[in-house]
């Protein structure tokens, strides 16, 4: 999972977490959410040729894999595996970190000019506080379970975060672009997608998905917690959820339906507790969230 360095004693729900990684990193000072403008948008491309290594990369065999080695404990008490209508639009996005591991967050299809944007967390694209830290390999694969891809793997072609992030580790969001198969549709034609939104006030329900790497399920299973969201320092939110690593990038939808399986993105999971625990904590989205995704449906 991609190191990414926690302000103060927070520790980031990153696909495999520092608890692989063991790595000490710098660490950013903790900082003010920043308003992201013109140029404060960081976009890393992938080749043609790219994408289909990428593809190539993530068998089957690779997939199910990366999750094997994995031991971060026990799921917790408020992580339940989703056993509900099936949710196509959210699914597992693997990828090669800056250290070149295999490792995995999670990410959602959201409705977009492009039909092809997914929204996961910056630390699911690049390493924070490092500029040249980004990670390749990148695939998402929409409604991903049991080592199965019922919707085919989709390979990254762009993806976005706050410059924010790339510098000073603030602002954990980002937006990818895949591209579409040769033989396939676009991403939303053929899953569907979530509605998303900007500016929404917290003390409203939400509903948080992942794909973490606790035990039992080790990634191959979708879980979900579901609570009333509030204000937190920094620019974020939080809300009572014990997902564990590998549920990074999950969506946080309000207004879900679990009879269409469909919501509102509002936040995606960013980090857990000091003690890897409850509460959850996602950035608000606002400004900064809304520049890299209309940046992504320009892409």
């Amino acid at each position: 999972m991609p190191p990414n360095p926690s302000r103060g004693a927070r520790h980031t729900v990153s696909g495999l977490a520092a608890a692989l990684l063991a790595l000490a990193v710098p660490m950013a000072a903790a900082q003010p959410a920043s308003a992201a403008g013109p140029g404060q948008v960081s976009t890393v491309t992938y080749t043609a040729a790219e994408r289909t290594a990428a593809l190539s990369h993530w068998t089957p065999a690779r997939m199910k894999q990366v999750g094997r080695g994995v031991d971060l404990g026990a799921t917790g008490p408020l992580s339940k595996p989703w056993t509900g209508k099936a949710v196509p639009s959210i699914g597992r996005l693997f990828f090669v970190d800056s250290r070149g591991q295999d490792t995995w967050c999670t990410a959602s299809a959201v409705t977009s000019g492009n039909r092809s944007v997914i929204m996961t967390a910056a630390h699911c694209a690049r390493l924070g506080s490092s500029p040249v830290n980004t990670y390749s390999d990148i695939v998402f694969v929409p409604g991903y379970a049991k080592g199965k891809a019922p919707y085919g793997r989709y390979a990254v072609k762009s993806t976005m975060t706050p410059r924010s992030w790339a510098e000073d580790t603030v602002n954990d969001v980002a937006a990818m672009v895949v591209a579409t198969p040769a033989k396939g549709k676009r991403l939303t034609d053929a899953v569907g997608a979530q509605k998303i939104a900007f500016g929404r006030p917290t003390g409203k329900r939400v509903t948080a998905f992942g794909y973490p790497g606790t035990t039992p399920q080790r990634g191959e299973r979708l879980l979900y917690c579901a609570g009333t969201t509030q204000r937190a320092p920094e620019g974020e939110q939080r809300v009572p959820c014990d997902l564990g690593g590998g549920a990074s990038g999950g969506p946080w939808l309000a207004d879900f339906d679990s009879t269409t399986g469909k919501g509102t993105v509002v936040s995606v999971n960013s980090h857990g507790a000091g003690d890897g625990g409850s509460p959850m904590y996602g950035p608000m989205f606002a400004k900064t969230a809304r520049a890299v995704y209309d940046a992504a449906q320009r892409g």
